[in-house]
């Protein structure tokens, strides 16, 4: 399996992870690398950022999950060369009670994707994680090598992380041996917001190396963008918010560099 499986998670909505999903695959899939993303919210907002009509979603993660389909058999392309998706629609919410008697409802993901004849051959596959410490998350954590923390640059969001921090170490000591943060990303940073730098400075104060140079700023271009199904950077790539989330995809292939090297 790519040994660059990342799940994007925060409990907190609205805090940008699938901005940041789509746009980080989308950026990295516009260099060559080939990136799989995995949609494993029931709200569908990753395919409904990559132009997946909901008629288009009759294959989603929901049917992989359940065994009706092949993993493999839910991987759809994008508009994107390079950038393919297994969508999700409302009946993923569906999953959590069906899988309660499974013994091993957290591996069911990280089953799937080991027997998967395709996966070796994206870069990187980003699941985009519910607003939720639930089970789909779990199983996110349990398939993943790492872990992404998009971050909003207010008061209540650190102690979000905290709890957030909390799970990954228990998902690592129980289910994930090898589940690590990789890193924070700090979004919706307004610099003229004293609270935005205040909070910035505590997060990096706190887990310094963690924390990722580049913050996503506040950006009017960012939020229009999924309304027409696609990556700011690709609506409009000379925004503030699709330069910040380019400089992102530059830091993070560095980072993956420095691990394969070390």
């Amino acid at each position: 399996m790519s040994s660059n499986v990342i799940a994007i998670c925060n409990q907190k909505g609205g805090v940008g992870k699938t901005t940041t999903a789509i746009n980080l695959a989308a950026a990295l899939a516009g260099i060559g690398k080939k990136i799989l993303i995995l949609d494993l919210d029931p709200q569908g907002n990753a395919s409904t950022g990559l132009g997946i009509e909901y008629s288009e979603r009759r294959n989603s993660i929901y049917e992989v999950l359940s065994n009706t389909i092949s993993f493999d058999e839910g991987v759809k392309k994008t508009n994107l060369e390079n950038l393919f998706i297994i969508p999700s629609n409302v009946e993923l919410s569906g999953i959590e009670p069906e899988l309660a008697n499974e013994n091993d409802k957290a591996f069911v993901l990280k089953s799937l994707m080991n027997n998967s004849d395709s996966i070796n051959k994206y870069d990187y596959v980003f699941i985009d994680c519910p607003p939720a410490l639930s089970l789909l998350t779990v199983m996110a954590m349990t398939a993943a090598s790492s872990v992404l923390v998009p971050l909003q640059c207010e008061f209540f969001a650190l102690e979000g992380l905290s709890q957030l921090i909390k799970t990954v170490d228990r998902v690592h000591k129980n289910l994930n041996p090898s589940l690590s943060i990789d890193g924070i990303i700090l979004t919706m940073f307004d610099k003229r917001n004293k609270l935005s730098t205040q909070v910035a400075m505590d997060v990096k104060k706190h887990l310094q190396e963690k924390v990722f140079d580049t913050m996503i700023p506040r950006n009017v271009r960012v939020s229009e963008a999924p309304s027409f199904g696609m990556p700011a950077i690709i609506y409009d790539r000379r925004s503030k918010g699709s330069q910040a989330y380019l400089q992102l995809a530059d830091e993070i292939l560095r980072r993956t560099n420095s691990k394969e090297a070390a």
